[in-house]
């Protein structure tokens, strides 16, 4: 039998304010609101801690948040536009400052308002365009980055 996927959920303490988060820093919109149960595009799910509780059997009091121990990975087209989007909302607490991972892949991780960590990066296929830009050819971007060439050729035929 093989599983498939449907949605990463995230328990929030108030979904309001985290489909404001969503929608203001991120660009999400819900697809499907049921209240309790909100789907972003993109297919994030958010529940509310008191219905989330409950399907656990648990007291809200018992589901901790802030754990560090996982994210959500969303990418980028335009990650210094990103940027400029993000550093103009102060409130929005970073993990750590934007960097450059050693295959040369900007990003940034930040909270969302219950401490579930969120990472932006530059789109891969722009990481390979910036490198074949900065005079690199594929064989070159392909040992820059550590990935097979395939991939790089794959990678800067997207738009």
């Amino acid at each position: 039998m093989k599983l498939q996927l449907q949605n990463p959920l995230f328990v929030v303490a108030d979904m309001e304010r985290s489909k404001n988060f969503y929608k203001t820093v991120l660009g999400l919109e819900p697809v499907s609101d049921f209240g309790a149960n909100v789907v972003l595009e993109g297919g994030l799910a958010l529940q509310t801690l008191d219905s989330w509780a409950g399907f656990l059997g648990k007291t809200p009091e018992e589901i901790a948040f802030g754990g560090n121990n996982s994210e959500v990975y969303f990418e980028t087209g335009d990650f210094d536009g990103f940027l400029r989007q993000l550093f103009e909302r102060p409130s929005v607490e970073l993990v750590h400052a934007p960097l450059e991972h050693r295959w040369g892949q900007r990003v940034v991780r930040l909270y969302d308002p219950d401490r579930h960590i969120i990472e932006v990066g530059e789109a891969i296929s722009d990481v390979c365009r910036r490198f074949r830009d900065s005079g690199l050819d594929e064989e070159g971007i392909a040992r820059r980055m550590d990935v097979p060439v395939e991939y790089v050729r794959e990678q800067l035929k997207r738009p």
